[in-house]
């Protein structure tokens, strides 16, 4: 394991900083050092600089201070200059860890925990916006009592400025007030007028039903907060990770809020991560409606200006809690005292992207490092979390009212896309005046398209898959390269002009759902619907404004919404994740449907589910329709024991591409020779096997298995830099996914 000790040595006339470039190349070795001179002698580790790097400027970040080099002294250049933020050395030591772990460059983790906005070129993208503001002085306060000597403009003026300081522009669009005005008044002294900072305030939208303070916890959410309190309060190395199983509707969130607040309270920050951002308007109300403006929101639905000025109030501890998506686990908060990960299961903790990081497996290392507590909640656990961490339940919902039925509905006989006990269902719903919630874990209109003549099927040019029908925007796309043509009105190899469509996505749902149920509302959401800033909070709102309606669309539905209202939940082809050859597929497919089925019957008039799959029989349907979640990951884990998958081994799954076809095949192939060679007792190597083109690129992988992590996860990296490093492999790209989902 890589040493991180020097990140938290400080300045002590140290001349020699050692930076790490801002660069994507995965065979670049540094830090290098460059010269301080006497004008940068605050430079400290966290410092973001801009170099002289090669033939240009670059962005690199200061990982450590020296009193001399290996390097010639005259050898040696100067930064350019130092940016007007920095990063607490905390974080660059988490950020170089990450790239450690999951098999990165330094550069591309240090990226993780830099203010929004910074870029690599010679100067940062993103600042502070500072306007014209006026500030009220003491003879003003005199004078906007009495107004003596003064036009009724100036007296506006004066007026509004006695609640506080405001932006000129704003001031005088307000009162009438010209700049003339006000610099009349400066010169009586009345107003101070400077720039100041103005603040890019994120808008939190309140969704679902609020979260009520004061009203008294159940006796089991008293329990999990004390047992969370006593892991706050316990010595030095105690464990202090812990995961709250508890039903949908058994107030988990409240825990959370009462645990920030104790948190609060012994002068300690916390962190609350969310699986998705269209979860974070939600959770950011209650936090907000609880706790004000120490509350700051991070993620990337926010524009530049915002996400920086929030990142900004967190460094500087004018905010103390950060609610966000899984880049929030990297928000620049000191004396951490406690990180919520809430809805732990979802797989959406698990970034896409080079590093390809767990949040969840940041969490642990960031809240191991600050001696803070970890505290993870979901109604449907991960069988990793279950095994792992010590366990609290809450076994009932906080009202007190059971746990919807869930039917299972067997598909195998029928032909449409409702079961007719699903249609009667909805169209009681609509009888009723009710909601509804429906889920397809499918967008678009068909999953493909194809002719009739001669079979012919539409596929992406870039990737080996077929084309997406969209058919209200009359397209057919890609949802792997983003590849989008127009519908075809014939076919271009036998000219027919018969084109099937075939298989149902959220978007024809709707369509149809809005013929069955008329004159009932029926909303979708989907990242196609939900795309855009905000879009998806907006559709959540409108529902929740809905006396009655139906809500469509794909898993984004299930994940923790808080609507009373819903008495009707339709989970439609629910085993259609079994269909996949992955072993976390009886898992999700576990989740999905529970999780749904957790969003009904939170109200007064009680709820149903309806099932809807092809194997009725499945067990891991039966264990959700039970909801009977220790049953299902007891069963999981004896089965994941047997076959050694997470969590009694680790994975590491590689990938190398190409534009074209055999380098990437010979750099895997050096790849897996050089861990077999060096290869710890007991890896097993699934692979190097072909995978399907993908953004115009041949791919080939390869799966490794192992008990020691570390190990497999050190002999990946050294094999893999290796290989970046022989000109042989120029043009191949590598991709490294530890813990692949």
């Amino acid at each position: 394991m890589q040493d991180f000790s020097h990140i938290g040595d400080r300045y002590c006339r140290r001349v020699i900083a050692k930076v790490e470039p801002l660069t994507r190349a995965r065979a670049l070795r540094g830090p290098f050092d460059y010269r301080l001179p006497e004008s940068m002698a605050g430079v400290r580790v966290g410092s973001i600089v801009v170099v002289p790097f090669g033939r240009r400027r670059s962005v690199g970040v200061v990982v450590g201070l020296a009193e001399q080099s290996e390097v010639a002294a005259e050898r040696l250049v100067e930064p350019i200059s130092v940016m007007e933020t920095d990063v607490p050395p905390d974080l660059i030591e988490l950020g170089l860890r990450v790239a450690q772990e999951y098999v990165s460059t330094p550069a591309r983790g240090l990226a993780l925990v830099l203010p929004p906005g910074t870029g690599t070129g010679a100067t940062s993208r993103t600042r502070s916006r500072r306007r014209l503001a006026a500030t009220l002085t003491a003879a003003g306060q005199d004078a906007a009592a009495d107004g003596a000597g003064l036009g009724p403009r100036q007296v506006a003026a004066l007026q509004a400025l006695r609640e506080g300081p405001l932006a000129v522009a704003g001031l005088m669009e307000a009162t009438g007030a010209s700049h003339s005005t006000l610099r009349t008044l400066e010169g009586r002294g009345l107003v101070e007028l400077a720039k100041a900072e103005e603040r890019r305030r994120p808008e939190v939208r309140r969704v679902g039903a609020p979260s009520p303070a004061g009203r008294a916890l159940t006796p089991a959410q008293n329990a999990a907060l004390a047992e969370v309190l006593a892991r706050l309060d316990a010595p030095e190395g105690s464990e202090r990770r812990v995961l709250l199983h508890g039903v949908t509707g058994s107030g988990k969130t409240e825990v959370y809020l009462h645990a920030v607040a104790a948190v609060l309270e012994r002068g300690l920050t916390a962190i609350v991560l969310v699986p998705e951002i269209g979860l974070t308007p939600q959770t950011a109300s209650r936090f907000a409606d609880r706790f004000g403006d120490t509350v700051a929101i991070l993620h990337s639905g926010l524009s530049d200006g915002e996400r920086y000025d929030e990142w900004l109030r967190l460094r500087r501890g004018q905010a103390t809690v950060c609610v966000g998506p899984r880049s929030a686990v990297f928000a620049p908060l000191s004396d951490l005292g406690l990180i919520v990960i809430d809805e732990e299961h979802d797989p959406s903790y698990k970034q896409d992207g080079d590093p390809r990081y767990d949040a969840r497996r940041v969490a642990e290392l960031r809240a191991e490092a600050s001696g803070a507590v970890l505290l993870a909640g979901s109604a449907t656990p991960r069988p990793e979390s279950w095994h792992r961490l010590d366990r609290i339940s809450i076994p009932e919902r906080v009202d007190g009212r059971p746990m919807p039925p869930v039917e299972i509905l067997g598909m195998a006989p029928v032909e449409s896309a409702l079961h007719p006990t699903t249609r009667d269902a909805l169209e009681q719903v609509r009888d009723q005046g009710g909601k509804a919630i429906v889920l397809l874990n499918r967008r678009g209109w068909s999953n493909f398209i194809s002719c009739r003549g001669c079979a012919r099927v539409w596929e992406c040019p870039n990737c080996d898959v077929a084309l997406v029908l969209h058919r209200a925007a009359g397209r057919v796309s890609c949802h792997h390269c983003g590849h989008s043509e127009r519908v075809p009105e014939r076919c271009p190899d036998c000219g027919s002009v018969s084109v099937a469509r075939h298989g149902a996505g959220t978007e024809r749902l709707e369509g149809e759902l809005s013929q069955i149920l008329d004159p009932l509302p029926v909303l979708r959401l989907d990242s196609d619907s939900g795309a855009g800033r905000g879009a998806g909070a907006r559709i959540l709102e409108r529902f929740d404004a809905l006396e009655a309606g139906v809500l469509v669309g794909t898993q984004m539905v299930a994940k923790g919404h808080d609507f009373p209202d819903v008495t009707l939940g339709v989970v439609i082809d629910a085993d259609s994740t079994l269909r996949f050859p992955d072993f976390r597929a009886e898992e999700r497919t576990f989740a999905l449907v529970a999780q749904l089925a957790g969003r009904t019957g939170r109200g007064g008039s009680g709820g149903r589910v309806l099932v809807q799959a092809l194997d009725a029989a499945a067990p891991c349907l039966a264990h959700a329709s039970a909801h009977d979640a220790p049953g299902f990951l007891a069963d999981e884990l004896g089965r994941r024991e047997a076959l050694a998958y997470p969590p009694y081994a680790d994975l590491v799954r590689v990938v190398c591409a190409s534009p074209d076809g055999g380098p990437e095949r010979r750099a895997i192939d050096s790849i897996v020779a050089a861990v077999r060679a060096g290869a710890p007792t007991g890896l097993t190597v699934s692979g190097p096997a072909a995978l399907f083109r993908l953004k115009g690129r041949e791919r080939a992988q390869a799966l490794f298995r192992s008990r020691d992590r570390a190990e497999m996860v050190r002999q990946v990296r050294v094999a893999v830099e290796a290989a970046a490093a022989d000109s042989g492999n120029r043009g191949v790209v590598f991709s490294v996914d530890v813990d692949p989902q």
